[in-house]
């Protein structure tokens, strides 16, 4: 694995937190948390590749920050942002209703704050 390539996953992160905002402002919450989860996460894996050089395979941004070693504060805020990986794409996941309807602006404003603190945390291990 070429290790420069955090980079990539960085940009991506940066790219995804963009879509997040913008689907924020148009009302599209359940696609604002996934999009934010996103971006966690592939900074989170921009900072294994670029700090510990390995690639880790897991979605949990809860579980990407435990091994890198972050604040347990931010460790449970990950824990949030992992709610948005599946459930807000997938309708089998609840009861009735599409994923959308089962999101409002606040769940959005909140899983942004958060992927803007995990970014801001994996740029400060990166430098």
């Amino acid at each position: 694995m070429s290790y420069e390539r955090y980079r990539d996953w960085l940009d991506e992160a940066e790219d995804d937190f963009s879509s997040a905002e913008i689907m924020l402002r148009e009302g599209k919450y359940s696609k604002a948390c996934f999009f934010s989860q996103q971006a966690a996460e592939k900074a989170l894996k921009a900072l294994h590749i670029a700090k510990y050089r390995r690639y880790e395979e897991t979605h949990s941004v809860s579980e990407l920050l435990r091994r890198a070693e972050a604040p347990d504060e931010l460790v449970r805020a990950g824990d949030r942002l992992d709610r948005f990986y599946i459930p807000t794409r997938y309708p089998n996941v609840w009861p009735s209703g599409a994923p959308f309807r089962h999101y409002g602006e606040e769940d959005a404003k909140d899983a942004l704050d958060t992927s803007r603190r995990v970014m801001d945390f994996v740029k400060k291990q990166i430098r």
